[in-house]
């Protein structure tokens, strides 16, 4: 390890111990400086090369170059300082995606804070365990979200300030608009993003200052080939890595445009890729289906590249978006634990269904629950690793995620022959009917590609002759009727589709799916009111 940077030293003591972590590839060919501050390459570079004038960041009302943005995170740093923040201290952010939450969060790093970001729909009660886990002496919330933080931080020593997305942050006007940024090293930590916790406390996840260029120089640089014209836009949260890498890093580091939106519905991204002449997209596959059937309302003629991720992306999606609008979208999978995307492809390498080929400088194989590698075809766990991993917070589940040195994901796959990976559930989410193993999302796919089906979620449900059996919750669209005709077109639908024992036994017609935040899907809401209704 490098010499740190850091006063306080809580992140570092926290780490995963040497042995717990896992391996990583391939940091010489990245060739990373030891000593780096990631604000300084993402925002003070493009500045010191002549692209200050180059606009940065938008919002509503907002438009900064490079050399503004610079000056309004210097100004927010010294703000920081002035508050008594030192290098290594953990502030917790707390805001909808805006301009001002970008600068903050950067003005963090840059006086080698550390980020803990958080999504703006958690409230008082989960803000609480965040701070009290990573020991966050000082939160910074947008005035409209305060009321949650305030309880969080009642009877904690934790301070709070607020600002509002106009751009006034306490003293901000007066403040120096010249700061000398921290000099961090590489493997400082620089963030800790928490899991969104469905399954017990959330897991902390800690990422250096290399990590944050690492996923922009391997990911987006070889298979994103995004250029400095380019003008990124999407839905996910800058507290999801997703959003962070597609939103901010990705741009920042070839000095492109990033957009940020406060509301990203899929109304208001159609809309805003007009007013902002957006040409890169980041949403869920969610997202994509809802707005194909609203693309004769809008111009979407200025976007070029359009990249999903948070769930596996069905193929009738893939294919309808093309038809429509001659774009491939790319897929990825990525994890909070290994920052950004692992797996994925280029246009040129795009499989219809499948997630694509690992990243280069990463390496990914299926194993099967003793560690061997399971040949091509046969499902098993996902494993990858690379110049990024695992780094949990003072957890004992990181010896869960990292065995012999691999990242293994919770995601089962196939590997073809070609060495694509093609996705088949979550493995808590795969279904065991009369000993077939069958994929909750692949019977999604087929449903969607029936023309009445706008969303569907599928799951075990507890049977006392199969064990379980495969069970569908499906979102019809407008002018169709849930009736005893419709679940026998679906079920018929099905096996036309797939393999006929996966067709789903029984299916309810819902109003609406239960997501997360960020849009995914949550099975595991589907598993207990299937296991509820079937009296399990």
């Amino acid at each position: 390890m490098t010499h740190s940077a850091h006063v306080d030293t809580f992140a570092r003591d926290n780490l995963p111990s040497p042995t717990a972590q896992p391996t990583f590839l391939n940091l010489e060919k990245l060739d990373y400086p030891t000593h780096l501050n990631c604000a300084v390459e993402l925002i003070d570079r493009h500045v010191s090369e002549g692209r200050g004038e180059h606009v940065a960041l938008v919002g509503e009302g907002v438009e900064w170059t490079y050399a503004e943005l610079q000056k309004v995170v210097n100004r927010i740093a010294n703000i920081l300082v002035a508050e008594g923040m030192v290098p290594g201290n953990r502030v917790l952010l707390r805001s909808a995606n805006n301009p001002m939450m970008a600068a903050i969060y950067f003005a963090i790093i840059k006086a080698g804070g550390i980020v803990v970001a958080t999504m703006p729909l958690l409230r008082a009660k989960e803000l609480g365990v965040m701070i009290d886990k990573a020991h966050i002496g000082l939160a910074i919330t947008d005035e409209k979200l305060k009321d949650e933080m305030e309880k969080a931080v009642a009877g904690r020593d934790c301070k709070m300030l607020t600002f509002d997305t106009a751009g006034h942050f306490t003293a901000l006007a007066v403040a120096s608009d010249e700061f000398e940024a921290c000099d961090t090293a590489a493997d400082d930590v620089c963030l800790i993003g928490f899991t969104s916790g469905t399954t017990g406390v959330p897991k902390g996840t800690m990422h250096y200052h290399r990590d944050m260029l690492a996923i922009c120089d391997c990911y987006a640089h070889h298979l994103l080939r995004a250029s400095p014209d380019d003008r990124f836009i999407g839905s996910p949260p800058l507290a999801f890595t997703f959003g962070l890498g597609g939103l901010v890093l990705f741009p920042w580091r070839i000095g492109g445009t990033s957009i940020l939106l406060e509301k990203a519905s899929p109304d208001d991204l159609l809309a805003a890729i007009k007013k902002y002449r957006a040409t890169v997209m980041f949403t869920a596959p969610t997202a994509y289906r809802a707005m194909l059937h609203k693309l004769a309302e809008h111009d979407i003629s200025t976007l070029r590249k359009c990249v999903s991720a948070g769930e596996a992306l069905p193929k009738a999606t893939f294919d309808a978006w093309y038809a429509a609008t001659g774009i491939k979208i790319t897929e990825g999978i990525g994890a909070t634990e290994m920052l950004h995307i692992f797996i994925g492809s280029s246009e040129e390498t795009v499989r219809p269904g499948a997630t694509g080929l690992p990243v280069p400088h990463y390496e990914a194989k299926v194993i099967d629950e003793t560690g061997a590698e399971c040949p091509p075809g046969v499902p098993g766990r996902l494993a990858v690793r690379g110049p990024t991993g695992c780094r949990y917070l003072a957890d004992p589940r990181q010896h869960d995620y990292v065995l012999e040195g691999w990242n293994v994901t919770g995601d089962t796959y196939i590997r073809d022959e070609d060495g694509y990976f093609w996705y088949q559930a979550r493995s808590d989410d795969m279904i065991i009917s009369s000993g077939y193993n069958i994929a909750g999302p692949e019977v999604e796919g087929g449903l969607l590609t029936h023309p009445a089906v706008a969303e569907a979620g599928v799951v075990g449900a507890p049977d006392p002759d199969r064990g379980q059996i495969v069970k569908a919750y499906v979102v019809l669209k407008e002018g169709h009727e849930g009736d005893a005709a419709m679940v026998k077109a679906l079920q018929d639908h099905v096996k036309a589709e797939l393999a006929p024992y996966k067709y789903p036994r029984a299916v309810d017609f819902v109003d609406a799916l239960p997501r997360t935040e960020t849009g995914k899907l949550q099975r595991f809401a589907l598993r207990t009111r299937a296991a509820e209704e079937a009296g399990g």
